[in-house]
């Protein structure tokens, strides 16, 4: 049977696209294959591309510049994960005719994931975890969380989430953000605090607000100075809303406890990012989003949005 459309997977760093969902039927009329690596240059993304109809794009993994799309004459349909994505140049999209749809979401995991983050932190599990395995036995010390204070960098819907956990662990929370009024921290159980009061206050701080170019670089040197040298910072959100070098001076330096990251400046994270060597970070890459049940989601709504188009 000819094939006549092609469907491109990009970033399927776990090989998982195909088998979260059923891609049966496309498969009857379409060549669908599966990237699992990463590709920066842009022209090889673009030589990469060019033969395909379809792109079928994890979040924010590849961007798709206007530069590129005006590059692929042959695409007429995007389908992203999740309910936005800031690194398609939309504009250029719709001047070209290409369609640009977007799946659901599940917003269980990166709170789940924050909180977890936070935890094997202040317990040292990472490194009692290396130390067992080394014939060590009991050699740190953890931070308690009950009585301690969490302060909030935004309290939407994942923060307002990590709010709730830490009262369940009888935290004090407090919370900031731009917009925040002291209705609705009161609402998710948290005092709203100035910036400057929720840096100097905390004894662990979590970033949960999108990144935008208001909160690019939110996370400044000098705040981070006004942190006490026995708190931890959580960043799960987007790695550009903290200065990645201030941060990476102030765990070099000691000047603060340590921090908990999922997510950085350029993902995936270079080889020689001291980020791998600073023992007092724990690091994850980018895994806030990916758990079954979002990957479900994922690639469900995508083989739903790729029949609705094949069949118009």
């Amino acid at each position: 049977m000819r094939k006549d459309i092609k469907i491109a997977i990009l970033d399927d760093y776990q090989n998982a696209a195909l088998t979260f969902a059923d891609w049966s039927s496309i498969a009857k009329t379409a060549e669908i294959t599966v990237f699992e690596d990463h590709q920066t240059d842009e022209n090889e993304i673009r030589n990469r591309l060019l033969p395909y109809q379809v792109i079928s794009v994890m979040r924010e993994r590849t961007p798709l510049s206007g530069q590129l799309l005006k590059q692929l004459p042959n695409l007429k349909l995007i389908v992203s994960t999740g309910p936005a994505n800031n690194s398609i140049d939309m504009k250029v999209a719709a001047d070209l005719g290409i369609m640009v749809q977007h799946t659901g979401y599940v917003n269980s995991g990166a709170p789940e994931l924050t909180w977890g983050l936070l935890l094997a932190a202040a317990r040292n599990i990472p490194e009692e975890t290396t130390n067992i395995r080394q014939g060590k036995w009991q050699t740190t010390i953890g931070k308690d969380l009950s009585g301690k204070t969490i302060g909030i960098i935004g309290l939407g819907r994942i923060g307002g989430k990590v709010a709730s956990y830490a009262k369940a662990f009888d935290m004090k929370v407090i919370a900031w953000s731009q917009n925040l009024t002291t209705q609705k921290a009161a609402e998710a159980g948290a005092a709203k605090v100035s910036k400057e009061e929720l840096f100097t206050d905390s004894d662990f701080i979590t970033i949960h607000v999108p990144l935008s170019e208001g909160s690019r670089g939110l996370v400044s040197g000098e705040y981070l100075n006004l942190m006490k040298p026995t708190a931890i910072l959580i960043n799960t959100s987007r790695g550009p809303i903290v200065n990645e070098k201030a941060l990476i001076d102030a765990l070099a330096e000691k000047r603060i406890a340590g921090a908990v990251l999922d997510v950085y400046d350029i993902e995936p994270m270079a080889a020689d990012h001291p980020f791998r060597q600073l023992t007092n970070v724990t690091v994850t890459p980018h895994i806030g989003y990916v758990t079954e049940n979002t990957y479900k989601v994922f690639y469900g709504d995508t083989v739903k949005l790729i029949t609705e188009w094949i069949s118009q």
